[in-house]
């Protein structure tokens, strides 16, 4: 028997290289994988190959509407949520006088009303099971301000520090665990696009391991709080950082 045989995992930005190796450790752990992600088309050809135990949905995480609608399809299609990886975000690096209201908006739409949306469309269920896990991903930009990250995107990531913190004091006694990921610099198109080669460079040089955080490292977390053997732990935010930032 697997570890999470027949649980169901709701995972978000499950087309994009951190969600994707998420979604690959959940199959092989025995889940059935709702595949979330805006791009349809890719999370559509992914699911296929997967198999038959991840399905793609595709809807706006950032609207309320969408993703009540968007998690009555899921459940018809699966059954109610067992693990829910609040993975979906986009990164900006504008610091605070370049950040405008539309850029601040599609962050915190994209990197924290979805999460919170989300939860609270399947913590019901977990509660009256009395078994759930909710997986978010926040980043060391909570706990440093951004050193290349920009306003935006910190302030909601330690957003959704607090919003892991909140839910993990909330449903404590109902066998519902809230944690999260903190990593730094996976190697993702944020990291191999959105940076440029000095600013890689330097980040190499500043990070105590000296190389890049890889997907299937973030993606062995994933698998270890989403484990029935992870049920003390709670409202904990685990670094993923290469020892970039010891606290």
């Amino acid at each position: 028997m697997k570890p999470l045989q027949d649980k169901v995992a709701l995972v978000t930005g499950a087309a994009g290289t951190m969600g994707l190796a998420a979604v690959r450790v959940l199959l092989e752990d025995g889940c059935k994988v709702a595949m979330v992600d805006v791009n349809h088309e890719r999370n559509r050809a992914l699911a296929a190959e997967l198999g038959p135990s991840a399905l793609p949905f595709s809807f706006d995480i950032g609207d309320a509407g969408n993703v009540l609608e968007g998690h009555a399809l899921i459940v018809g299609a699966l059954g109610p949520v067992d693990i829910l990886v609040n993975n979906a975000g986009i990164l900006s690096n504008n610091k605070v006088e370049a950040t405008d209201a539309g850029e601040w908006r599609r962050v915190m739409g994209a990197n924290l009303d979805g999460a919170f949306f989300l939860a609270q469309q399947v913590v019901p269920a977990m509660k009256a099971r009395r078994f759930g896990r909710i997986i978010n991903t926040s980043s060391l930009a909570a706990k440093t301000g951004g050193l290349t990250a920009g306003t935006a995107y910190s302030v909601s990531k330690g957003a959704m520090s607090a919003l892991t913190f909140s839910l993990a004091r909330e449903l404590a006694a109902f066998g519902v665990t809230a944690n999260a990921i903190a990593p730094a610099y996976v190697r993702t198109p944020m990291i191999t696009e959105q940076l440029n080669e000095e600013q890689r460079q330097k980040l190499l040089r500043d990070i105590p391991v000296g190389r890049f955080c890889e997907p299937e490292e973030f993606a062995h977390v994933v698998r270890f709080l989403a484990s029935p053997l992870s049920g003390f732990i709670t409202g904990e935010i685990i670094d993923l950082n290469g020892g970039l930032l010891m606290d």
